[in-house]
């Protein structure tokens, strides 16, 4: 062994010092946790493509009404029941206006001396169908968003007071949520609908009355789950008040699970606002949203269908947009799923 060491050269144990002196150095750059589930959700390609699809509807839900000149409550009844028209396309056989009258194939823009093109066409009431299927989205867009936001707001507040607190505070707030439970949430907001005035805030307060269960039963669960951490200990055991634990060490902790429980409320509520508007307990004319464009599509799917298939196909999309970016987020912020 001796005889191996000396055949050494002279410089192989500085190499072996040098090596072993980096031997713990961190290769990956620090990254918070926004920082690292952010690059995780990049990876994930459903989410990503659903994040363009999702800005581009909401994009078009704010402008498209003013990409045509054509209101979306004005009524023409001389320019009813036209098909899509667009200009560029109709060489190719699609979106040239041409419809049926009777069992006949025919021009009806030509036939009803039209000079304006409709790009989706439009209703028996001779509406604009772009400016209003994007006007309908909007609408529909801005009731689950609030809606969304009313139901984390109180379901956070609510959930949290009941799992930090504990004791009969949690019994008493718990045998409420069970209650409101136990009622048909469709009867609750059937019966609110028809007590108040039909419009946007009506349907919001609906939905808002039960939405926010869900989100307090989960955010009392992951606070009885950190509230005996011992970093919550700490804090107590430093004079820190109730506000400030809640406010500044459990909220951060389960922020996430509150993000990803939004993205899955969004969609719910946009099912639901669509809901009520085709059983005609939504939005009423001339107002449009997804719900009632639907409704309207729906009595003429056998001759014109053209007003059914577009906002069937927005509120598909954002309904698979939204559920897909949850998934996204949620497998993001798992630490469970960290590489």
């Amino acid at each position: 062994m001796t005889t191996n060491m000396k055949k050494l050269p002279k410089d192989s144990f500085e190499r072996i010092t040098i090596d072993s002196s980096h031997a713990e150095r961190i290769s990956k750059p620090s990254l918070s946790f926004w920082q690292d589930a952010w690059l995780r959700i990049r990876k994930n390609k459903a989410a990503i493509v659903s994040m363009f699809i999702l800005v581009f509807i909401v994009f078009m839900a704010f402008v498209g009404p003013f990409m045509v000149e054509h209101d979306p409550e004005d009524v023409k009844v001389a320019h009813a029941s036209l098909p899509p028209k667009i200009p560029g396309l109709e060489k190719l056989g699609i979106f040239d206006g041409v419809g049926k009258l009777g069992s006949k194939t025919v021009n009806l823009y030509e036939l009803k001396k039209v000079e304006v093109n409709y790009w989706f066409g439009t209703d028996s009431l001779g509406r604009d169908l772009f400016s209003r299927l994007w006007k309908g989205t909007q609408i529909s867009l801005i009731i689950a968003f609030v809606a969304a936001v009313i139901d984390v707001v109180i379901g956070v507040i609510y959930g949290g007071i009941s799992g930090y607190y504990g004791g009969r505070t949690d019994d008493v707030m718990q045998r409420i949520v069970e209650v409101l439970i136990g009622v048909p949430t469709l009867v609750i907001v059937i019966l609110m609908i028809m007590i108040m005035k039909p419009g946007i805030w009506s349907i919001i307060i609906a939905i808002s009355i039960t939405g926010w269960i869900g989100m307090s039963r989960i955010v009392r669960g992951q606070v009885l789950k950190y509230k005996t951490q011992e970093f919550v200990l700490a804090a107590k055991t430093l004079g820190a008040s109730d506000t400030r634990i809640i406010s500044k060490h459990l909220l951060p902790n389960i922020m996430a699970i509150i993000v990803i429980n939004m993205m899955f409320t969004i969609p719910t509520a946009i099912f639901f606002e669509a809901f009520l508007s085709f059983i005609g307990l939504g939005l009423q004319a001339p107002k449009a949203s997804l719900g009632t464009l639907i409704n309207d599509g729906y009595k003429f799917i056998e001759y014109q269908p053209h007003i059914l298939f577009f906002p069937a196909v927005i509120i598909s999309l954002l309904m698979i947009a939204f559920n897909l970016i949850g998934d996204g987020l949620r497998d993001a912020l798992d630490p469970k799923m960290k590489d």
